[in-house]
């Protein structure tokens, strides 16, 4: 007896290792074909301690030792093969239950391949008896351990001493069962011959398997993630714009003035952006701004900043003091360290005396008698990067027919593929072309010159403009 088992050493280990890792293989693509399906995902659920869970992961696992067995390899009755990872596989996905279902099927179709075998020698009765229990306890115990370290379990060297130490207690029995049978030699032999390609094979593929398995699951936790992280950005980006005045024939509803009005994110949401709101019922109010930075956080700044300047002007009569105190009170809340630049207008219908303050930011251009100019004085700080700081109002006159275009930085700084900048002449350029046009025009006239400037590059920064005309219509 133990000479033919030294012989089927020398000669099948080859082929042991050959059958052993192709089976394998059909069975780990299976998995990872089956585990990363959507619609088994979605059955599920997001919850994976129900019984559908583990029975489903426990019939899987049965199915895989069954294959296991079909192609293994027979040597004295033995049946060299990969069955343990069906068990395996199910205790670590659904647990004890899961672990014992795939043990009972495979262990009992193990059970009628030596029942309905020619081979039922006193060797292949101890064998069949040990690898039934095995794969049944190992399946139990695979369970038991992912109830209480299954995050753990997923570390590759863990799972490879688990497949280990599961593999050795198999063959251990083994050697208990031919003992308890009196037929230890042989089970001896087996053991001997097999006990390489035995554990390295169902250890190494337990471990692939876990491997998978959590690539998998974190693959899928990263789209669901991003998923719901777009769902919120479009949330967020509808409620950024709810937040801006619409700019419609009937607001802000009167003859003296026109308007028009863009915001458009470098992001799905952004920093920038425009105010339009009465002081009273005869002075309009309009602001153009930046906050540093991009997404959400210049976002949520953008949220606080609008709602800070709109109630300042309001509140504040003079246009300086109110620049001050929204400064003072963006300061005061500012633990992000962000800033916004600012430039506000205070238009009196009847007169057209613009008062204005800038904070930091870009000059807006005029556009009187047909020809643009920049609006350019000394810039006050921007808002929320200092307290303390006074602003100086300006105050010009607006004559029939004047235009005054405002903008953020995201308009002048747009790049080319040359990283050349679209620049304050194109910008000027651009409206001495549209002396004479409505807001909407004009507006409509510089996204098309940028488009064409940049040529299809990714937009870099947000790009937001505010047109307005003096007076709108014939009075």
């Amino acid at each position: 007896m133990n000479d033919t088992v030294a012989i089927a050493s020398t000669a099948d280990l080859s082929q042991f290792f050959t059958n052993m890792i192709g089976t394998l293989a059909v069975i780990l693509v299976i998995a990872a074909f089956i585990g990363g399906s959507e619609h088994l995902a979605k059955f599920f659920g997001s919850g994976k301690s129900n019984w559908k869970y583990a029975v489903f992961f426990g019939v899987l696992g049965g199915l895989f030792g069954i294959y296991g067995t079909m192609s293994g390899l027979e040597l004295n009755g033995a049946i060299i093969s990969v069955r343990d990872i069906g068990p395996m596989f199910a205790g670590f996905s659904g647990g004890p239950l899961g672990g014992l279902i795939a043990g009972v099927i495979a262990g009992t179709h193990r059970f009628f391949v030596y029942f309905l075998g020619s081979n039922n020698s006193l060797s292949a009765q101890t064998v069949t008896y040990a690898c039934v229990a095995a794969t049944i306890c190992i399946g139990v115990l695979c369970g038991l351990l992912s109830l209480k370290i299954h995050e753990k379990l997923k570390k590759p060297w863990l799972a490879l001493i688990t497949g280990v130490v599961m593999e050795v207690f198999h063959l251990s029995l083994v050697l208990l069962v031919g003992w308890l049978f009196n037929n230890f030699s042989a089970a001896l032999g087996i053991v001997k011959t097999i006990v390489l390609p035995f554990i390295l094979v169902n250890a190494i593929g337990f471990t692939l398997m876990i491997a998978m398995i959590s690539y998998i699951e974190k693959q899928r936790a990263i789209t669901l993630e991003r998923s719901r992280l777009k769902t919120e950005l479009e949330i967020a980006t509808t409620i950024q714009r709810s937040l801006l005045p619409p700019i419609t024939e009937t607001y802000p509803g009167r003859h003296e003035i026109g308007l028009a009005a863009s915001m458009d994110p470098a992001k799905e949401v952004g920093g920038d952006f425009y105010d339009v709101f009465f002081v009273d019922k005869d002075r309009l109010a309009f602001v153009v701004a930046d906050v540093s930075g991009k997404g959400i956080p210049a976002a949520l700044f953008m949220a606080t900043s609008k709602t800070t300047i709109q109630n300042c002007v309001r509140d504040v009569p003079s246009l300086a003091e109110a620049a001050a105190t929204a400064n003072e009170s963006l300061c005061s809340n500012n633990s992000a360290d962000m800033f916004v630049t600012a430039w506000i207008g205070v238009l009196d219908l009847p007169t057209g005396a613009l008062t204005f303050v800038c904070a930091g930011h870009n000059p807006p251009v005029r556009i009187s008698d047909g020809k643009p100019t920049f609006l350019k004085i000394r810039s006050g700080f921007v808002f929320g990067g200092m307290s303390g700081v006074k602003y100086r109002e300006h105050t010009i006159d607006l004559k029939r027919g004047d235009r005054l275009f405002l903008y953020t930085d995201g308009v002048t700084e747009a790049e080319n593929r040359g990283h050349e900048l679209f620049g304050e002449e194109r910008l000027l350029a651009c409206l001495e072309q549209d002396a004479g046009k409505t807001p909407d025009e004009i507006l409509s006239d510089v996204k098309t010159a940028i488009a064409a400037h940049v040529d299809g590059c990714e937009q870099f920064d947000d790009i937001t403009m505010l047109c307005i005309s003096f007076p709108g219509t014939e009075p």
